[in-house]
């Protein structure tokens, strides 16, 4: 089972206030390189993994979707997108993606949001999502980049008093990482790049673009905090495509 840290009333407080929680797409600043991967949604049937508030959902809804589901696992998460507008085509579904079940051939669309890096059965998971899509429909995903979960907080190179000077990385060991991100103990699930990618094609995905996102010009002119975010990509973009 995922750790349900969004129902954790101290993490959920934190996490409400994040820009992308109180803005959505535009406290989101990958949300425009995502933007360009989508496909016309107009008359698709389409499903958001980790659906959090329902931006993806409502977003869809205005592009004129037959249907979105969002699923989730947390109460807090669902409740909290069922006190925006709800519209027809919209449902929302509380699920542990570890053991998600969806009809074979029942989406055209396939979306999530920093969502994946909590899965420890990523192949489970990509399978369910590639059985559930029609023959070229897509799937597009955000994730923390490996190069970022690669390190946990719990582990820390130390000098020669024993004084710690930063987050071991431990890029090439596979596995589960402890971070404390707005609470202590956030359990995320570390996997290298050629991993995700082998997961993907072996499943029998198409990949059809690759971004390891940094903030452009602009972005920096307006937020000039972000430059950090030169020195390693926080996000990994990918889209995909159902072959067959």
């Amino acid at each position: 089972m995922t750790q349900n840290i969004y129902d954790d009333s101290h993490f959920f407080e934190g996490y409400s206030k994040l820009d992308r929680q109180v803005h959505g797409f535009d406290g989101a600043p990958e949300w425009s390189s995502v933007k360009t991967l989508l496909p016309t949604l107009k008359g698709k049937r389409v499903v958001d993994l980790g659906c959090g508030f329902g931006w993806f959902c409502r977003f869809a809804v205005e592009q004129g979707v037959e249907s979105a589901l969002g699923i989730d696992i947390s109460k807090n998460m669902v409740s909290k997108a069922k006190t925006f507008p709800l519209s027809p085509a919209i449902t929302y579904r509380i699920e542990d993606l570890e053991d998600l079940k969806l009809q074979k051939n029942s989406f055209d669309f396939a979306y999530s949001s920093l969502t994946l890096h909590y899965i420890k059965n990523f192949k489970q998971l990509i399978n369910t999502v590639y059985d559930s899509l029609t023959p070229q429909s897509r799937f597009v995903f955000t994730m923390e980049h490996p190069i970022y979960t690669a390190p946990s907080s719990q582990k820390f190179i130390t000098d020669k008093e024993g004084k710690r000077i930063y987050p071991l990385n431990n890029y090439q060991r596979e596995g589960e990482r402890i971070s404390n991100w707005l609470a202590n103990g956030v359990v995320k699930q570390h996997r290298k790049m050629d991993t995700i990618m082998d997961t993907l094609i072996d499943t029998g995905f198409k990949i059809l673009h690759i971004e390891e996102w940094k903030p452009t010009d602009e972005q920096l002119e307006k937020n000039p905090e972000w430059s950090e975010e030169l020195d390693r990509p926080l996000f990994l973009i990918v889209s995909s495509e159902k072959e067959g």
